[in-house]
């Protein structure tokens, strides 16, 4: 299989190379207005501009069209990526002011009021096209899912072999970088504090339209490469991504620019091979390729489920990891302070069992991981069979123990509860008394030598081996 993969890719051209940076330039483009729609919790407004400039870029392609026919306009004039913008800023700006009005007048929450407009405008411009359609050449497929493979076969001049699409995307790339590094400041204020921002001076309104402004523009500009409705995934999934990996701001820019540009290649690739190698075994050897954009969405999709299963500090695999240290931690913390309780009633006579928590889910292999831990801290010494606490497993044993009996003074003077209902809490919460909460709660307690039940208190034990 991988032989076939390579041999596949084997017939990469040149512009296979022009698909791949055109769609990595629409794509990166999308990222950065997309990271500040996420982080201002407006998801659904990328997704309402993405349909509600599409009545604005069908009109405004319907008025180039007329242009065309009188022979006002020629048909590779340079601005028709300017009309083309300005049908879909209109379009946005428009689709803003009346989800605001609805939202005032109506009392209607924004999302409500989104999903309103949003749908409404985008059956409006279904509706252009499909009345449209015949006489203006307007393909319902390419404005819904684009045509990258066939957007970088028009030159940006007969002289200059880069594709028109290319250096279009590659214009609202720079446009969108260097707005946002001269307003990263009132940015930053008016996404995390808009009250603040407003307070100092700065209109969080008007940032807001700006916002809506330059998506709906950088919208258009990928429209023609990846379409109205998978240009959503490039807006939104690289920087949700990114989020999943960097709680930093900064960091989580970059890093959406460069999961867009990722997601553009590896797309591609997807689109040139996977096609074969899956339906060829399953009947269908006629099916040899996809769309690129599409495949760039599911590509996206891809390092997206890769973040949540592998982020360092917000994935699933890190917070399973989590949580088998803790109870690995927690089983050995037991196993201290039953072993330190063994030798309390070993001294005043009495005999008693040492108990490990055995958690219902991991059994004996819980147990055997919570001892080797403490065998490799050298807590404990001996075999399974007799395990005897260190003079460090006695220090930390006998922390755990005081932590757990001053917890239950802490809750029998604080509050009306049986003596058989103290010890399950400070089960659990022994685990987590640092040192200061101990000193905390004796202070409280004057001090106590002895528990509700009557059995001693340890002595502090300084640390590290107090928590």
């Amino acid at each position: 299989m991988i032989a076939e993969f390579f041999e596949l890719l084997a017939g990469w051209f040149a512009l296979d190379t022009w698909i791949v940076i055109t769609g990595a330039l629409a794509a990166m483009s999308c990222a950065l207005p997309g990271t500040w729609l996420l982080l201002r919790r407006q998801c659904l407004l990328g997704d309402a501009l993405s349909h509600s400039v599409l009545p604005g870029i069908v009109l405004a392609y319907l008025a180039m069209h007329g242009l065309e026919a009188n022979h006002w306009m020629s048909p590779t004039s340079g601005s028709r990526h300017l009309i083309l913008f300005l049908g879909a800023a209109l379009s946005g700006i428009f689709s803003a002011i009346v989800t605001e009005l609805i939202q005032r007048w109506g009392r209607l929450d924004r999302g409500a009021a989104m999903g309103v407009v949003f749908t409404t405008l985008f059956a409006l411009g279904l509706l252009l096209i499909r009345l449209f359609a015949d006489k203006a050449h307007v393909d319902p497929a390419c404005v819904l899912y684009g045509s990258l493979e066939t957007s970088v076969l028009i030159p940006l001049a007969a002289n200059i072999p880069i594709p028109q699409a290319a250096a279009v995307n590659l214009g609202m790339l720079l446009l969108n970088g260097i707005l946002v590094i001269a307003f990263f400041k009132e940015l930053r204020l008016s996404t995390f504090d808009p009250g603040l921002a407003t307070a100092l001076g700065l209109r969080a309104d008007w940032i807001q339209f700006v916002l809506m402004g330059v998506t709906a523009a950088t919208l258009v500009a990928a429209f023609e490469s990846v379409g109205a409705i998978l240009v959503i995934a490039m807006l939104i999934v690289p920087a949700a991504t990114a989020r999943l990996l960097t709680d930093h701001l900064g960091t989580m820019l970059i890093l959406s620019l460069l999961i867009a540009a990722l997601s553009a290649l590896a797309g591609h690739v997807l689109a040139l091979t996977l096609p074969t190698m899956l339906f060829s075994r399953l009947g269908y050897p006629d099916v040899r390729d996809a769309s690129t954009a599409g495949m760039m969405a599911v590509a996206g999709g891809g390092f997206f489920l890769l973040a949540i299963l592998g982020s360092p500090r917000h994935g699933a695999l890190r917070r399973v990891i989590d949580q088998i240290r803790l109870r690995v931690r927690i089983a050995g913390e037991d196993l201290l302070g039953s072993l330190y309780r063994r030798e309390e009633a070993s001294l005043a006579g009495r005999d008693t069992e040492v108990a490990v928590t055995q958690d219902p889910l991991w059994g004996r292999f819980l147990a055997g991981l919570a001892q080797s831990r403490l065998r490799r801290r050298g807590l404990v010494t001996g075999t399974a069979a007799a395990t005897r606490l260190t003079d460090q497993g006695r220090e930390r044993a006998q922390s755990l123990v005081r932590s757990h009996r001053l917890w239950e003074s802490y809750m029998a003077r604080h509050f009306d509860l049986p003596g058989d209902h103290l010890h399950a809490s400070a089960e659990q919460v022994e685990h987590f008394v640092c040192h200061q909460l101990q000193s905390e709660l004796a202070a409280e307690l004057d001090q106590p030598s002895l528990d509700p039940h009557g059995k001693m208190i340890p002595d502090e034990v300084a640390p590290p081996f107090a928590r």
